[in-house]
């Protein structure tokens, strides 16, 4: 199930490493996730529900769900999706909710290691990373944390080329913009960066604000600064469906996570559920890799993404069945058939209009939602805007929220595509570093550029429903 060739990227693996699942040996690299080595090995159930015992399989891929919960060296509730493996580890399915080993001594959070800066920047994606370079261009001290163990967010898995002007990277792949990006932040000798670190909270002490971290599950970090810039990015959705459960069932991003991050192919055989940009581009992404994509449904009457994606899909031979639902997924521990169905104008499948599907894999590419825990957390005003993709943070137009201090950026701010995130980054970015009195005036005139590349980004039909969104968070920020 490793991929060896592929017309784009290359795999460089880390060192072959040996881990235990269930008692059994299994090859992984170092470099990897737990959850992907087991899925080369093709082990696809990774837990089972607490009530009725189900199989659960990974779904996310970026460690917001509990999908891929396991137990690791004994130890329960790990997100496999995000702990790297370790030559000797041992791995379990978790079996409900499993209890912590008696003998195990937890971490000792005392004595917290404190980290200052001007800029705290939560996420290493394109908003946070764009955020953090353009505040230290403009002479503030930033740290950068994330929760993965590599920069990028969902520019590492993306293997098309982006749109737009060349100086946002048009013409440019998602991998390749990644890996610029990271080496423009590690020029900065004002930048620190801190990987595998989960933030858990945003507090005021005093004039700082204070960022509770947790790095490696093991190490608290007090981050302390004057200014935090947002930029968690977003959650898969889910749709109801019979067994919409099953393992085999993922989101889009966790496919590309699979396929493009570390070189697995998720399954043979796949149905993609959503004809927007994701289920599109996420199409010629599995062919790629050498995948069979059997059909894209899509439940409006016509297809959500760009004619250029769509025409491309249906050049390869993949029918794009548009009102369409899934109706269940079918498979005693995994997915092995999908059964559609063709709706009425009332939004109702239509009896007699159901098609089966062998496929191994269903792929749920139906929108994102912001990640706004942590402002919400935080006392930051939340109203939910459907254009922008459910709950956001209240902002003003330097993506200042209603609390002094916090920014907000990328699709934690709203759910568009990487570049406007790229864009509300450095608007992010140069904004606190002019608050906090870093910066000086003549850095107000790239804000305004930048507030006139994301004017234009959002001219066109596929902008408008988010400038209209934008419109309602800015009002509500005046009022």
């Amino acid at each position: 199930m490793r991929l060896n060739e592929h017309p784009v990227l290359r795999f460089e693996r880390g060192r072959e490493v040996t881990i235990y699942f269930e008692g059994k040996p299994l090859k992984a690299y170092e470099g990897e996730t737990i959850a992907t080595a087991l899925h080369a090995a093709g082990i696809r159930v990774l837990n089972y529900s607490p009530n009725e015992k189900r199989p659960r399989g990974l779904f996310c891929a970026i460690g917001k769900c509990s999908s891929c919960l396991m137990v690791v060296n004994g130890i329960p509730n790990v997100r496999t999706c995000i702990t790297l493996v370790e030559d000797g580890m041992r791995i379990e399915r978790q079996h409900g909710r499993s209890r912590l080993p008696t003998k195990a001594k937890p971490p000792e959070f005392k004595d917290a290691k404190v980290v200052r800066a001007d800029i705290i920047v939560i996420g290493g994606g394109p908003a946070g990373l764009m955020a953090a370079i353009h505040a230290s261009r403009a002479g503030a001290k930033v740290v950068l944390i994330d929760e993965n163990h590599m920069l990028g967010g969902q520019l590492v898995k993306q293997t098309h080329k982006f749109f737009g002007k060349r100086e946002q990277f048009a013409g440019v792949r998602g991998v390749e913009i990644a890996r610029i990006l990271e080496e423009e932040l590690r020029k900065s000798e004002n930048v620190e960066v801190f990987l595998e670190t989960s933030a858990v909270g945003i507090f005021q002490e005093g004039e700082e604000k204070l960022v509770l971290a947790v790095r490696k599950e093991r190490e608290l970090i007090e981050f302390r600064g004057r200014a935090v810039i947002v930029a968690t990015g977003a959650m898969e959705r889910m749709i109801p469906f019979e067994n919409n459960d099953l393992p085999g069932v993922y989101g889009a991003g966790a496919i590309q996570t699979l396929m493009n991050t570390y070189g697995v192919k998720p399954g043979d055989r796949v149905l993609i559920v959503g004809a927007g940009n994701v289920g599109l581009i996420l199409a010629y992404q599995l062919i790629q890799a050498g995948v069979e994509v059997k059909a894209i449904v899509e439940a409006m009457p016509k297809v959500g993404g760009y004619f250029v994606h769509a025409a491309k899909v249906r050049r390869l031979g993949v029918p794009i069945l548009t009102r369409h639902t899934i109706l269940r997924a079918e498979g005693k521990e995994k997915v092995e058939r999908a059964v559609v169905a063709q709706l009425d104008e009332n939004w109702r499948p239509i009896p007699g209009t159901e098609k089966t599907f062998e496929v191994d894999v269903i792929a749920l590419a139906v929108g994102l939602r912001p990640s706004i825990e942590l402002l919400h957390q935080a006392g930051c005003q939340i109203k939910y805007v459907r254009e922008l993709g459910g709950h956001v943070a209240v902002r003003d137009d330097w993506m200042e929220t209603t609390v002094r201090g916090i920014f907000v950026a990328g699709d934690s701010a709203g759910i568009e595509e990487a570049t406007t995130a790229m864009l509300e980054g450095k608007i992010a970015g140069i904004a606190a570093a002019l608050r906090l009195g870093i910066a000086d005036e003549s850095w107000v005139r790239e804000i305004e550029k930048a507030q006139r590349d994301l004017d234009e980004f959002r001219s066109g039909p596929f902008g408008r429903h988010v400038a209209e969104g934008i419109r309602k968070i800015l009002a509500e920020a005046r009022a």
